[in-house]
């Protein structure tokens, strides 16, 4: 962030007010974004090649493909200049598909383990003596219906931020993860059913779960 600050600022000190004291041939614009870009580059590949947390690799996705490209090179004052100076990625191609995979795998491994959580928590409620929530006056499971889809679509969100590709891969992913979850919740369901006739909030229990489906859908 500092560096991506002090390169903005600096660029367009330079091309506001230091340009014109120099001859057109001296390209001095040029000279200064390609140093400045090529420490900025230098910088992101060494982090790039350390050990990243999960956060720290969508921040670095994130500057790579969306904040350095869009809100700094897309500047107002700066725009016209870099478009002809075409300084490139901050990341070799090679690295970033790497993170890429990395992000991508590890917010898959993530989500399909909500995903898990949350199913483990809503066969509990069955098993306890109360009756289920109601949204909207009908019998419904907040944390079922809802929270699997945010989870999902947060997911999608978040990638898509990233770039439009990546997004669509992670979309890719999560929609194969949701079928099997939803095998899982279909089993739990059916095991409650054979298995639950006698309790208290039998009825209610199903006719949530069956709302559910139009969420799911």
């Amino acid at each position: 962030l500092h560096m991506g600050k002090t390169m903005k600022e600096d660029l367009t000190v330079i091309v506001k007010y230091i340009v014109q004291l120099y001859p057109p041939e001296f390209n001095v614009f040029s000279l200064y974004a390609e140093l400045y870009h090529n420490y900025f580059a230098s910088q992101a590949k060494k982090n790039a090649e350390s050990h990243l947390e999960d956060k720290d690799i969508y921040l670095l996705l994130s500057w790579v493909h969306n904040i350095y490209p869009k809100d700094m090179r897309k500047d107002h004052d700066l725009a016209k200049e870099l478009d002809k100076v075409k300084l490139g990625s901050l990341l070799p191609s090679s690295l970033s598909k790497e993170l890429e995979k990395k992000y991508l795998d590890s917010e898959e491994v993530t989500v399909k383990n909500l995903l898990s959580r949350c199913l483990d928590k809503e066969i509990q409620r069955w098993k306890e003596d109360k009756e289920p929530e109601k949204l909207n006056g009908h019998f419904q499971s907040e944390l079922l219906g809802i929270f699997v889809i945010q989870s999902i679509y947060s997911g999608q969100k978040r990638a898509q931020d990233i770039s439009r590709a990546v997004g669509e891969e992670l979309s890719q992913r999560l929609l194969r993860e949701l079928p099997a979850f939803l095998r899982s919740y279909r089993d739990a369901f059916e095991d409650f059913k054979e298995k639950s006739k006698k309790h208290r909030h039998y009825k209610p229990i199903l006719i949530a779960n069956i709302n559910n489906c139009w969420n799911f859908r």
